[in-house]
């Protein structure tokens, strides 16, 4: 029996959603709501969507809609807590995109409402499911590298810039689940400067409550506390983010919106061998080089230290991937988890609950210009 799902927000991932949920054969997109009509309008047309399939501009519309089983949340950061609670109180499966929640605090209450309602809380971290972190994760757990030594990410675009969350809520998340995954581990300390570019432009106020973000009472209408508190003057563009982990490798992550180059790329660094994922180079997407890099001098017989000869890469390989989209991947194992009713270990709302965390550090840091902070998780 098919999955009755409803799609909050119809913009560009709740369209990708909404095209993989439509495909697949153990599900049926039973409505999808967004505020803004023209969007409806769009992709009633783009995917020649028939009358039974419902368009609302109000999640309160089709919240008890008979058939409904899961929904799948692709609106504002800023409003998945809310959306995400409403869901699971009202007894369906949430899939939501990330991040989960904007504190660490309301991630783990979501947890724990899941677990109550005994429901399915599955956080879309897309790049998990790629075939590129599926082989590097191999790779490095293999010691095809060696001994790691460091790691960077770049991770960059001009538009489209957020108005709820910074730059570093907007994109770290993927680079640090890439780098836990790899690495097996969790970093013990971070670090992040930040800067703001542009002047802050605040949104205009959305025409329905559904989508507003609902600020508790006892934080008296001022930003969640793990958000960078500079969001009430301006969010920072530009974030240099340093993660260090429990066996001192460090990874350097490069995060902006005001980069006309778009990147998406990410490197491991070991003694035998580089490891680049490269999502931008759809023809080799990963690439492995392999050489010894370790570059230590010798003692002649004088006791002088002769210069190590330059690294040598030895070759260039090309990793073959399989051809898959990664949210078709999500949307697969999201329903698998609907209907065997278990948790993904890979994008569970528990495993997001430490991710917030990280970020939560993060935001810190940047707020104390760059301070670096011990984190226990």
């Amino acid at each position: 029996m098919k999955i009755g799902i409803a799609v909050l927000g119809a913009g560009r991932w709740g369209v990708n959603l909404i095209r993989n949920f439509l495909e697949h054969p153990n599900s049926e997109v039973l409505a999808i709501v967004d505020q803004n009509p023209d969007s409806l309008a769009a992709v009633k047309t783009l995917f020649n969507l028939n009358e039974n399939v419902i368009l609302a501009g109000d999640w309160a519309q089709v919240q008890e809609l008979p058939g409904l089983e899961a929904v799948a949340i692709a609106t504002p950061a800023s409003t998945h807590y809310t959306l995400t609670a409403a869901a699971l109180n009202s007894g369906y499966h949430v899939l939501v995109e990330k991040p989960l929640a904007l504190n660490s605090d309301e991630a783990l209450e979501l947890c724990q409402l899941a677990e109550k309602q005994q429901r399915q809380l599955f956080v879309d971290h897309t790049y998990l499911f790629h075939p590129g972190v599926d082989r590097g994760q191999a790779i490095i757990q293999q010691h095809q590298l060696g001994n790691l030594r460091y790691g960077y990410a770049q991770r960059t675009h001009l538009e489209p810039v957020r108005h709820d969350v910074d730059a570093l809520w907007d994109l770290a998340v993927h680079d640090i689940a890439i780098f836990n995954t790899w690495l097996a581990q969790t970093p013990v300390q971070v670090r992040a400067m930040g800067s703001v570019f542009q002047k802050a432009t605040p949104p205009s106020p959305p025409p329905r409550g559904e989508f507003r973000r609902q600020t508790p009472p006892s934080q008296g209408g001022k930003c969640p506390p793990d958000l960078p508190q500079n969001s009430l003057e301006g969010l920072a563009d530009l974030v240099w983010v340093t993660l260090t982990y429990p066996d001192g490798f460090q990874a350097f992550i490069h995060l902006c919106w005001l980069n006309p180059d778009k990147q998406r790329r990410l490197t491991v660094v070991g003694s035998l061998g580089t490891l680049i994922f490269d999502e931008m180079s759809p023809e080799t997407p990963l690439i492995l080089y392999r050489g010894n890099s370790d570059v230590g001098g010798e003692e002649n017989s004088l006791g002088r230290v002769r210069a190590a000869e330059p690294t040598i890469i030895k070759n260039r390989e090309i990793l073959s991937l399989e051809p898959v989209e990664p949210l078709r991947q999500v949307c697969d194992r999201f329903l698998h988890c609907v209907q065997t009713n278990t948790p993904c270990p890979t994008s569970s709302g528990s495993q997001s609950v430490q991710l917030i965390r990280i970020l939560s550090a993060l935001s810190q840091s940047l707020e104390l210009d760059g301070q670096p902070l011990t984190i226990s998780l």
